[in-house]
C-alpha cells in the first residue's frame, strides 16, 4: 500500500465544527466533499433530518486550503470554473466571498526566453482552432477517443496543446472520450481569496456531520437503507445520496443486494483522472501578474502546466499529469522523485541559478490518496452515457451525486455541489410523494 500522500499531513485552514447526527434521519449522506455539502444543506433548507458520514477527519473532500508560510494554499481544487453554470460562484457572490476573475492572458516562455508577441499571437489562434475541431468532431461523428479530432495542422504547437489538453482532461486524450469532451464549459473562471477548500469547509461549518466514519456497506434488501460502518456500527434512514468517487465507489462499498448491472456498469467503466500540483515557493520566478497560466515549450523536459504568483504570492503550481505521474510510480520515486523532476524542468527553462530561492513545500498525490484514488472521473470512449445513467435513482433510496455525475461541470467541486443540490431535491420530492 502507498504511503501517506503528502497532502494528507496538512492541517486545513478551517477546522471543522459540526453538529450531532440525528437518531432516525430521514437521508443519510456518505461524503462530506462538494456534493455531500450541497446535498446535507438542501436536505436541511427542504426539512428533511440528515446524517452526513465522512471518511476522513476533515470535510471537502479533494478541496483542502491549508496555510503555507502564511499564506492560503489549496493543494486540491482551486479554480471555480465555468461561472455563469457554477452555484458556488452564485453563492459566493450572495455571500460577500472574495472572488475574482481569473486572468485571460497567460504566458508563454520558449526554450529559456520569454515567447514573442507573434509566438503568444500563433499559440492563441491554435488552441481556438483545436478547439472548434474537436468541439465541431463531437457534433458530427461517433464516439472515439477526443484526440482523434486534433487537428493535425497546427504547426509546432500541436504537441504543447494536446499536452494542455490531456492536463485539464485528466487523461490523455486518446483515453478520453469525444463525446464527453464538450460538456466541461471553462469561461469565465473565478478564484477565492483565502482558498477554495476552505470556502467549501466554510459552507459545511454546523451540519450534521460524523468525521472519522468510513462506510462499508449499504443495504437496501428492506424498506429504507441501512449503513454499515467500518467501526461496526449502523445507520438507518429512509434514503441515501452517495458522494464517494468513483474510483473509491468501484472497490471500497459493498451494496446488498448488488446494484443494477447498468448502474454497476457505469460505475466501472469511468477511469481515474490525475492532475496534481507541485506547490513552489519560488519568490524570484520571472512571472508577473498574479494568478497566470504559464505555457511552457522547447527544450527537453515538457511540462504539462503551471499557474504563477497565485493569489499574488511568491507560490506557484507546477502541474503534473498523467503521463507524468506514471513515470514517477513506475520509477518508486515518491514526492522527492516529483522535487527532482520540477526542479530538472525549471533549470533547463530557466536556468539553474535562478533557483537559488526555490523551495518546494509540497506535493499532492490525490491518485495515492485512500479516499479519492484520483482527482476526478474521466469518460473513456465508448463510455458517453454513464454520467447521465450515474444520476438515475435506484430502488427509489439511493441516489448517486458528485463531479462525476455532471455534464457540464465535470471534474469540478462546481459539478459536485450542483449534483448535491440535484439529487437533494429528487430525495425531498420523493420521500414527500
Amino acid at each position: 500500500m502507498p504511503p501517506t500522500p503528502e497532502h494528507a499531513r496538512f492541517r486545513p485552514i478551517v477546522a471543522p465544527r459540526v453538529s450531532p447526527l440525528p437518531t432516525s434521519p430521514d437521508l443519510v449522506v456518505i461524503g462530506a466533499g462538494a456534493a455531500g455539502i450541497a446535498a446535507a444543506r438542501q436536505a436541511l433548507a427542504r426539512g428533511l433530518s440528515v446524517a452526513v458520514l465522512e471518511a476522513r477527519g476533515r470535510v471537502g473532500g479533494r478541496a483542502v486550503t491549508t496555510h503555507l508560510r502564511g499564506h492560503a494554499i489549496d493543494l486540491g481544487a482551486h479554480w471555480l470554473h465555468a461561472g455563469p453554470v457554477n452555484p458556488l460562484v452564485a453563492l459566493g457572490h450572495a455571500r460577500g466571498e472574495p472572488l475574482r476573475r481569473a486572468a485571460q492572458d497567460e504566458h508563454l516562455w520558449v526554450g529559456r526566453r520569454p515567447g514573442r508577441m507573434a509566438e503568444r499571437a500563433a499559440f492563441s489562434r491554435a488552441f481556438e482552432v483545436a478547439d472548434r475541431a474537436i468541439t465541431g468532431a463531437a457534433s458530427r461523428e461517433t464516439d472515439g477517443p477526443a484526440g482523434r479530432a486534433l487537428p493535425h495542422h497546427l504547426g509546432p504547437w500541436r504537441a504543447r496543446i494536446a499536452l494542455v489538453h490531456g492536463l485539464v482532461s485528466g487523461r490523455p486524450l486518446d483515453e478520453v472520450s469525444l463525446h464527453d469532451w464538450p460538456s466541461l464549459e471553462y469561461g469565465d473562471n473565478f478564484f477565492i481569496g483565502g482558498g477554495y477548500g476552505a470556502y467549501l469547509a466554510r459552507l459545511a461549518l454546523g451540519l450534521p456531520i460524523r468525521l472519522d466514519c468510513s462506510v462499508v456497506a449499504l443495504d437496501w434488501s428492506g424498506p429504507g437503507v441501512r449503513v454499515h460502518l467500518a467501526d461496526g456500527g449502523r445507520i438507518a434512514a429512509r434514503a441515501a445520496i452517495v458522494t464517494v468517487p468513483v474510483p473509491v465507489l468501484r472497490t471500497e462499498v459493498r451494496f446488498d443486494p448488488p446494484l443494477p448491472d447498468r448502474i454497476r456498469a457505469a460505475i466501472d467503466g469511468f477511469l481515474p483522472g490525475i492532475y496534481e500540483h507541485i506547490v513552489l515557493h519560488w519568490p524570484s520566478a520571472p512571472f508577473r501578474g498574479r494568478d497566470r497560466l504559464a505555457s511552457i515549450v522547447g527544450g527537453r523536459h515538457k511540462p504539462p502546466g503551471m499557474l504563477t504568483r497565485i493569489d499574488d504570492t511568491p507560490f506557484h503550481y507546477f502541474e503534473l499529469d498523467t503521463a507524468c505521474a506514471r513515470a514517477l510510480d513506475a520509477a518508486g520515486a515518491g514526492p522527492d522523485g516529483a522535487r527532482r523532476l520540477a526542479r530538472a524542468v525549471l533549470a533547463e527553462h530557466f536556468g539553474r541559478g535562478s533557483l537559488s530561492d526555490l523551495t518546494i513545500p509540497a506535493v499532492t498525490a490525490w491518485r495515492h490518496d485512500p479516499w479519492s484514488r484520483g482527482s476526478w472521473a474521466v469518460v473513456p470512449p465508448g463510455h458517453a452515457p454513464a454520467r447521465d445513467l450515474l444520476g438515475e435513482p435506484v430502488g427509489g433510496r439511493i441516489w448517486f451525486a458528485g463531479e462525476a455525475n455532471s455534464r457540464a461541470q465535470w471534474g469540478t467541486a462546481g459539478g459536485a455541489y450542483e449534483e448535491g443540490q440535484r439529487a437533494a431535491e429528487h430525495v425531498a420530492d420523493t420521500l414527500a410523494g
